[in-house]
């Protein structure tokens, strides 16, 4: 009698923290998708092309990075340069193909936007659970640097 007890007992016990479970697909789900899924992820500017002190208009140019491949999709990376300086970048495409692709873009790609923008350059950190979006950011980068002679 004793064995039957203490087995229906630990079966239930086995139910309850099956069913209290909480898994990642558990919350709710959204009705309308999050812009940033049809839109691309635009930096800020950190300078605005206009004349300068000569009075002369300065050069402004839009360069594109090569797509970088990754295991959860590509990345391409557009690059706003004036006068030498990089004064805008947008990532045209990102993994999003689910919703935890996208709560981690959402986070990472505008971190790395502002790094650029700081660093002028590809010597920025990754970040932190984003490692490959981060990697192939820094791919397409690079190649839209070397473009631009940067």
């Amino acid at each position: 009698m004793r064995r039957i007890t203490y087995w229906a007992l630990s079966t239930v016990s086995v139910l309850a923290l099956l069913f209290g479970y909480h898994t990642s697909t558990s919350g709710a789900v959204p009705t309308n998708p999050p812009t940033s899924i049809v839109a691309p992820i635009k930096g800020s500017t950190s300078s605005s092309s206009g004349t300068g002190s000569a009075g002369t208009q300065s050069s402004t140019s839009t360069l594109t990075g090569e797509v970088a491949q990754t295991q959860w999709g590509p990345v391409q990376v557009e690059l706003t340069v004036a006068d030498a300086k990089v004064t805008d970048v947008t990532v045209v495409q990102y993994p999003n193909g689910n919703g935890q692709d996208i709560e981690i873009n959402n986070y990472a790609l505008p971190v790395l936007i502002q790094e650029t923008l700081d660093a002028q350059s590809a010597n920025i950190d990754m970040v932190s659970g984003a490692t490959v979006t981060s990697d192939g950011y820094l791919q397409s980068l690079q190649s839209a640097l070397d473009q631009a002679g940067l």
